[in-house]
């Protein structure tokens, strides 16, 4: 009997129920051999060989595995079709040592569907060793850095640190976006608006230009200037100069790829990268939803011709527009297909039942976005009124914008926030009173702090990562407490994060560089195509690498992250210092080690706590780094929240 290795049991499940007795079909639960975790497991004298071991927690299933297959003669791998499925589809033929007359054989799908699934069985070929180095080159440049580099952390700035080679350019852009902001100096201006009586109809508009000259963002710069130009517009006398009407298109976006639903489901939905990740595979596994980790925004024609038949029988012919989205994306690694549900015929509400409710959410989103990219654009009216002061000196000129919603179009399945601003009907021939003149104040504002979905977005547009590891570089830079959000969800660093990068960028700037790590991406790309070596692209990195640090093992002066205080020891009297750890500033006995003493440092939010009404509420962390609330006369008063108290 045929046997059926997947890396998941969920896989594995759904797979069964589609094929016959014929096939057997079993788990190996994930990865089945990896690295080491207590060396570093790289024999860099001898072409950077990985000393792979099976873990302790896969052994059970490796047992399970050569008992399974102890008799078959042939079996098929159908892990995912990415480098780490052909990566453990290669461990699996190297762990299990089948007997001479056992024949392994590689079979693929984009989706887990009977017809996928008996289409691959149909072409099964040999496992791609092209992309097997190319996961083998990552996983080695990732310990490299990693174990080599993070000892001298240790040692430089605090115990428990680690560097990563992609993570640290992802911590660069958040401190640097925080370094920015804390450079910004906002400088005021002011717009003016006004309100115009025209055929009994009162329109509001913007001041656009003076004297021909368009105003730009920082024209008007003070109070005194809004002053003066208020007083000159209410003393002239207007009329309509021009009255412009054209249509305008809004076209659907393409279905979704890796980055685009991460930043999406941040947005519309709240969910963090990692979590969409983790929903989504599910509904990958149990067969609703193409695979999700790609870069490719092309459907199969037979997708796109049932989405055709589904919008036409279902919404209206005049929504539907059948087409086949470009597939040119930037250093494409693994172009699948876009993400997609594998039948349009399945609502998320006919699914509701059968999907929890987080999983729901995340089909819709899914289903709308992919059935919208063959629909037709919304049309609009667009309408842009011109009013002109009728003096020579100043001539002001107000414009007013407006729109109207002629057809919906594919924002009739996934919903676009679009201001349909509707004005009267106005003649060019029409007057114009002057009603009213509002000058507003503004500030210019920094750059604003990166999201996960705008981090995920600038790490895409730099050529930093893959599909398969967006949400696993915001996730480590969180769990070692690199960053940390702000109340709305925004990162920026911590003290650690910052001298982490400081370290980094000041001794090792190869690590932290944009361009050198998006090179390094695409010599992973062609390692996957066969264009490059994988031992040679491992060399080129390391050894400058090496030398860097043997280097900088001494020239480096260790960080002093302590600060005295006028606080006494309250077990032996000693003065007390205020320092740094991984999980933030805590206190401690200068004493330390004889007298280990020590205190978190309780950060006030500036609100009495909402039980006792004595302690302040604090900001503390659990074991795992997630921030709450609690009462600084914990434990005399209990109070926690994961929400912020009301003041």
């Amino acid at each position: 009997m045929p046997l059926i290795i997947v890396e998941s049991p969920t896989k594995s499940k759904t797979i069964k129920a589609f094929l016959d007795k014929t096939y057997e079909v079993v788990s190996s639960f994930g990865h089945i051999r990896d690295l080491p975790k207590s060396k570093l497991g790289i024999d860099v004298e001898h072409n950077f060989e990985p000393q792979y071991e099976i873990p302790a927690k896969a052994k059970k299933n490796v047992s399970a595995l050569k008992k399974a297959t102890a008799k078959e003669k042939e079996i098929l791998l159908a892990t995912d079709e990415d480098r780490e499925g052909e990566a453990i589809a290669y461990h699996i033929t190297q762990v299990l040592n089948p007997s001479k007359d056992t024949t392994f054989k590689r079979i693929a799908f984009h989706e887990i569907t009977p017809e996928a699934i008996n289409e691959a069985l149909l072409h099964p070929r040999d496992i791609d060793l092209k992309l097997v180095d190319a996961q083998k080159a990552r996983r080695v440049l990732d310990r490299l850095v990693g174990y080599k580099l993070s000892p001298l952390l240790w040692k430089k700035i605090l115990r428990g640190l680690s560097a990563g080679r992609v993570q640290s350019v992802a911590l660069r852009l958040i401190v640097e976006r925080e370094l920015e902001r804390e450079k910004f100096k906002s400088q005021e201006y002011w717009t003016i608006e006004a309100d115009f009586a025209i055929q009994g109809n009162l329109v509001r508009a913007m001041l656009d230009a003076i004297d021909g000259k368009k105003l730009e963002k920082l024209a008007i710069a003070d109070e005194n200037e809004a002053r003066a130009i208020k007083q000159g517009a209410l003393a002239s006398l207007y009329h309509i100069e021009q009255v412009e009407q054209k249509e305008w298109l809004k076209n659907p976006e393409a279905p979704f790829i890796t980055s685009t639903l991460q930043q999406t489901a941040a947005t519309r939905l709240g969910f963090s990268a990692s979590f969409t990740m983790s929903v989504a595979q599910k509904l990958y596994e149990t067969g609703k939803i193409t695979y999700m980790r790609t870069d490719s925004t092309i459907m199969a024609q037979s997708a796109i011709a049932q989405a055709a038949a589904y919008i036409q029988h279902t919404i209206g012919s005049p929504y539907s527009r059948p087409f086949q989205w470009s597939a040119k994306v930037k250093l494409a690694q693994e172009a699948h297909e876009a993400i997609r549900p594998t039948n349009f015929g399945a609502t998320p509400e006919s699914l509701s039942a059968t999907l929890d409710a987080r999983q729901t959410k995340l089909y819709r989103l899914i289903w709308q976005r992919a059935l919208a990219s063959q629909m037709t654009p919304a049309r609009f009216e667009k309408t842009r009124i011109v009013i002109n002061s009728q003096s020579d000196t100043p001539r002001y000129t107000f414009v007013a914008n407006g729109s109207r919603l002629l057809f919906d179009g594919f924002t009739k399945i996934y919903p676009v926030k679009i201001e349909d601003r509707l004005l009267p009907d106005i003649q060019k021939s029409d007057p114009a009173t002057l009603k009213e003149l509002f000058p507003e104040q503004h500030f210019t504002q920094p750059s604003a702090r990166y999201s996960e979905a705008t981090l995920i977005k600038a790490l895409k547009d730099y050529g930093i990562g893959r599909p398969s590891t967006y949400a696993s570089i915001i996730e480590v830079i969180k769990k070692r407490n690199y960053v940390e959000k702000d109340e709305n969800k925004k990162f920026f660093p911590t003290l650690v994060g910052r001298k982490v990068h400081e370290l980094l960028a000041a001794h090792f700037p190869d690590i932290v560089d944009i361009d050198f790590t998006a090179r390094m991406e695409e010599d992973l790309d062609e390692i996957a195509s066969g264009k490059k070596d994988w031992i040679k692209v491992v060399r080129e990195f390391y050894e400058p690498f090496s030398q860097q640090l043997a280097k900088k093992q001494e020239e480096i002066v260790k960080t002093d992250l302590s600060e005295k205080t006028d606080r006494l020891c309250p077990e032996c009297g000693a003065a007390v210092v205020k320092k740094l750890g991984r999980f933030g500033p805590f206190y401690s006995c200068s004493r330390y080690p004889d007298c280990k003493w020590a205190e978190q440092v309780k950060q006030t939010i500036g609100i009495k706590c909402p039980d006792c009404k004595e302690g302040d509420v604090i900001t503390r962390k659990t074991k795992r780094g997630k921030l709450f609330y609690g009462c600084s006369r914990y434990p005399q008063c209990k109070f926690a929240s994961w929400k912020k108290p009301a003041s």
